[in-house]
């Protein structure tokens, strides 16, 4: 499994122009499933994005997990994770110029594994809020330092 971390402000997914999720800020994680995971990918990766240490403590160091973040707001709008299947992440380009996507997948596993994934951070404490399975999205989002985190549960990179 494969994800793409960023943490933000503002952050909401569209489909046909209406939005399907959004976050007022916290997390956007785009989210791939490898042909060979299992559910112990799913735990493992919901475990790391959920105490992933990006955000700032009172010194300015990251130091501080969006479920420190949530604990502390007592604000009801929508503050936590917003999550997008993407299966891209799985993309090969070092042949060529079209990417192969054999590396991802199947799209009936993915799906599975996506919603299963979405259910281990909620378990977690955290909401989520999500795109649509397989459709075109347009993803807005604020992109906070930047802070971009890459995340395999293969260890791969």
């Amino acid at each position: 499994m494969r994800a793409v971390v960023q943490r933000s402000g503002p952050a909401k997914c569209e489909v046909d122009g209406k939005v399907t999720g959004s976050i007022i800020g916290g997390l956007v994680v785009l989210v791939s499933v490898d042909p060979e995971d299992t559910i112990k990918d799913i735990e493992w990766m919901g475990n790391k994005i959920s105490g992933l240490r990006i955000f700032s403590d009172s010194d300015g160091k990251m130091n501080r997990s969006l479920l420190d973040v949530v604990s502390e707001q007592d604000d009801d709008r929508k503050f936590g994770v917003l999550s997008i299947s993407q299966f891209t992440l799985h993309g090969n380009a070092r042949k060529g110029f079209r990417p192969s996507f054999v590396g991802a997948a199947p799209p009936d596993m993915a799906e599975e594994y996506y919603k299963q994934f979405n259910d281990e951070v909620r378990k977690r404490g955290l909401n989520v809020e999500e795109g649509i399975f397989g459709a075109m999205m347009n993803i807005s989002l604020i992109n906070e330092g930047p802070v971009t985190i890459l995340i395999d549960s293969k260890h791969k990179f």
